[in-house]
């Protein structure tokens, strides 16, 4: 059976969010796969957590999907905190990464290339007040034609690093000016189809 890893990052803030738009999308994927066949695991990164209990959770799981609200274009600071405290100790352990891939005798090897995350999958699930029309647009002002993969390297290069394939990132969009939730989760479960399909539950399951 397949091991999937759901981390919800939403962090509340009097009078901005409460955190129900997140929690709803993070619990469609939890079901979704449940339904594939993988075995799930959650981490509520508000909720507190435990260091070496999330790095064997990455050491477990095949699949780490991240459920975030986007604050100030990242997800919000816990996640970093959380990020720092958990490659780390997954780097001096050397269960997730073992160096950046050199080594004083051959530097000129590619960095990037030390992690040992080899065959596990990353993929972002994102909630915007931005609008969809705010990406792949170089008439727009503010990303200049950016995709939203783009827009949120500095997230997705943790687990590339740590040698991870990323997966395209799913996006909720204007959740603020105009949420369409229906929607949302209607997507959120054709994009997860495209990438997990359930006839592949059978090649899962052994």
């Amino acid at each position: 059976m397949k091991h999937v890893l759901i981390i919800n990052a939403f962090q509340f803030y009097e009078g901005f969010g409460k955190g129900e738009l997140n929690k709803t999308m993070a619990g469609v994927i939890q079901e979704e796969m449940e339904r594939r066949g993988y075995e799930v695991r959650t981490t509520n990164i508000e909720q507190g957590y435990d260091i070496e209990e999330e790095v064997q959770k990455h050491v477990w799981a095949d699949i780490i999907v991240l459920q975030t609200p986007v604050y100030w274009f990242g997800a919000p600071w816990i996640y970093k905190k959380y990020a720092d405290e958990i490659f780390t100790s997954g780097l001096v352990q050397k269960c997730l990464i073992v160096d950046d891939g050199r080594t004083r005798e051959d530097p000129a090897k590619q960095y990037g290339t030390g992690g040992l995350m080899q065959g596990k999958k990353y993929m972002l699930s994102l909630t915007w007040n931005a609008p969809r029309v705010a990406f792949n647009n170089k008439d727009q002002y503010l990303f200049t034609g950016k995709s939203v993969d783009e827009v949120m390297i500095a997230n997705t290069t943790n687990y590339r690093f740590c040698g991870a394939d990323v997966l395209p990132s799913f996006s909720a969009f204007n959740v603020v000016k105009d949420p369409q939730v229906d929607q949302y989760i209607a997507e959120l479960r054709e994009h997860l189809e495209t990438f997990f399909p359930v006839h592949a539950t059978s090649d899962i399951a052994g």
